[in-house]
């Protein structure tokens, strides 16, 4: 085997190793997680879709660009460029690292946000407002459609009252169970509201 071989192998792993992590993202299938060790200390490798406390420098994402970019250059380098090998080395080296690292920056800037803190009053039913997108029928479920944390999202509903609830009216969550939001009409809470103000 000489060293164009070997870079080109370094280069098809990566390649395939990438392949493999983002068909195995499309499909939901989760890659097994990775431990490595590095002078004592502990390093944690995940799939590049995985989920965690933060992204780790090294997982399979980086690994696998930094075979791709050490094989692809070192090949190319050996093959038709035929430079020496500690030259096709070191310069295959830095290209790896290179490939890594705009791999990483990528993940962290834009696709990990490590430092939001997801709050659960943020995502609670009650009091949120939304319109019915499917009549709610008299002791019936329909559904509704609203906005929470910037995400447009629908739920199935149901009439607090009992009452039918027309397609478009604007309504209020009162109570969440089941799944289930239990709602009532904006203009029927606002106007008591209005009457509980003048009656003070």
């Amino acid at each position: 085997m000489t060293w164009a071989d070997f870079y080109l192998i370094c280069f098809l792993v990566g390649v395939g190793i990438s392949f493999l992590s983002w068909l195995a993202g499309s499909v939901h299938i989760h890659l097994p997680h990775i431990h490595l060790r590095f002078g004592g200390h502990e390093g944690h490798a995940s799939h590049a879709g995985g989920q965690g406390h933060g992204l780790e420098v090294v997982n399979i994402g980086t690994a696998a660009a930094f075979l791709a970019w050490f094989g692809g250059t070192g090949y190319l380098l050996r093959q038709y460029y035929v430079v020496g090998f500690l030259i096709a080395l070191g310069v295959s080296l830095l290209s790896g690292f290179v490939g890594a690292a705009i791999l990483f920056w990528f993940l962290a800037k834009f696709l990990v946000r490590q430092d939001e803190v997801l709050d659960p009053a943020d995502y609670d039913m009650i009091g949120v407002l939304g319109k019915v997108s499917s009549t709610i029928r008299s002791s019936g479920t329909g559904e509704m459609m609203f906005s929470q944390m910037g995400t447009r999202r629908s739920a199935p509903a149901r009439s607090d009252g009992g009452l039918e609830i027309s397609r478009g009216a604007e309504v209020v969550v009162i109570r969440y169970e089941g799944g289930i939001a239990y709602v009532r009409p904006w203009e029927e809470l606002s106007g008591t509201t209005a009457n509980n103000k003048e009656n003070a």
